[in-house]
């Protein structure tokens, strides 16, 4: 069988967990089905990729396309690809990125992970975010099968673009980025120097800075914590113009010699980074899944993570919550992990116990099975 992917989205470093899940799932469909014909369908901003995700794949197709510009995306996928597609012979298309070709004569399976443009517009500009919800309506009702990462979206799902219960397909996503678990992590010294740690305990968090991500929820919490008490707040992720309130928060509460902002870094720094840390916090007041929480309790990192939407299903009790939105309930979670008595070690057994139930073999398994039920169908509806 031949299966195309679309990753006409995909931004290497750009592009968060949309990036992890590429990386990680087809690879694993590739160890489960070695006897299929795999092809990539990508722009010009990933026409140099390499890894991985590059050799499992039988074929890698660019197509004259740059995802950061939203209008070449949206015309590759609709005008190119559907043909591009049809000459490769592909059997079924899956679409990684929330949006899909709305025709071809191919299968088509489309995952979506959140709907952030929905239920927190403020994350997207207005006219992004009105494109993106008829995009991705009209890509769900014009696929065979829909993939969602848990129940919570699931519910979104259904509530949100009125398809089919019997269409959507809930498939847990694997513990996050695995591939850098084997590089040789940024020495802790060079890291507490570069981003002036001292002897301090470190709070870190992966997060873009977009508004949802609440990291001036994060702020706020910091300036409850004792000076004498208050660790240092590291925050990697990609800028976004939101960043300019973070700033400006930080500033405002005095907090400036607390907190260090920086983007995406190297995996070695990535990793150095999770061994650096005390406790790992996710904010977040919406997330589809929350990929970063398993990646910090794959590491033995322990976390505190908000309650809303779908983190409560992806922590379980191997985590300290919090209401986003009770900053006082953020700040003692912190504390409580760096100060209360053997409650780290036990965040960081249980932690990896629940991070190893969820495996990218078991997301490729699950991916699989929607895969035979679009085949098995005659039509949408």
């Amino acid at each position: 069988m031949r299966v195309g992917f679309n990753l006409i989205y995909l931004m290497p470093g750009r592009t968060g967990g949309m990036e992890t899940v590429a990386r990680e799932l087809i690879p694993a469909i590739a160890a489960e089905r070695p006897d299929w014909h795999l092809s990539v369908f990508a722009g010009r901003d990933a026409a140099d990729l390499e890894g991985p995700l590059r050799s499992a794949v039988a074929e890698w197709i660019t197509l004259p396309v740059s995802a950061t510009n939203r209008l070449e995306w949206v015309a590759g996928e609709q005008l190119l690809l559907p043909g591009r597609a049809h000459r490769a012979g592909i059997d079924l298309l899956h679409s990684l990125g929330a949006t899909a070709p709305l025709r071809g004569s191919f299968k088509r399976v489309l995952s979506i992970y959140d709907f952030n443009y929905k239920l927190v517009p403020e994350s997207h500009n207005r006219l992004l975010g009105a494109g993106l919800d008829v995009l991705v309506r009209l890509g769900a009702q014009r696929s065979e099968r829909v993939i969602v990462c848990s129940q919570s979206t699931r519910v979104d799902a259904l509530r949100l673009l009125k398809i089919d219960p019997a269409r959507v397909d809930s498939v847990p996503l694997g513990l996050g980025a695995t591939s850098a678990e084997s590089l040789e992590p940024t020495p802790p010294r060079e890291l507490r120097e570069r981003f002036d740690v001292g002897d301090r305990k470190v709070v870190l968090t992966l997060s873009d800075k977009r508004r949802h991500k609440n990291i001036v929820g994060l702020v706020q919490a910091a300036a409850l914590i004792a000076p004498e008490r208050r660790p240092r707040f590291i925050v990697v992720g990609y800028s976004t113009p939101h960043e300019r309130e973070v700033r400006a928060r930080i500033a405002a509460l005095g907090l400036d010699g607390d907190f260090r902002l920086a983007n995406w870094v190297s995996d070695a720094d990535r990793e150095g980074l999770f061994a650096l840390a005390d406790v790992f916090a996710f904010p977040s007041v919406y997330e589809g899944f929350g990929l970063p929480v398993l990646e910090a309790m794959a590491r033995g990192v322990p976390v505190v993570c908000s309650n809303a939407a779908s983190l409560p299903e992806v922590a379980g009790d191997a985590a300290l919550t919090f209401d986003p939105d009770d900053h006082q309930s953020l700040a003692t979670a912190i504390e409580r992990v760096l100060f209360e008595a053997g409650l780290a070690e036990r965040l960081r057994a249980v932690g990896r116990d629940r991070a190893a139930q969820f495996t990218w073999a078991r997301t490729a398994q699950g991916t699989i099975a929607s895969y035979e039920r679009a085949l098995a169908s005659s039509g949408r509806s």
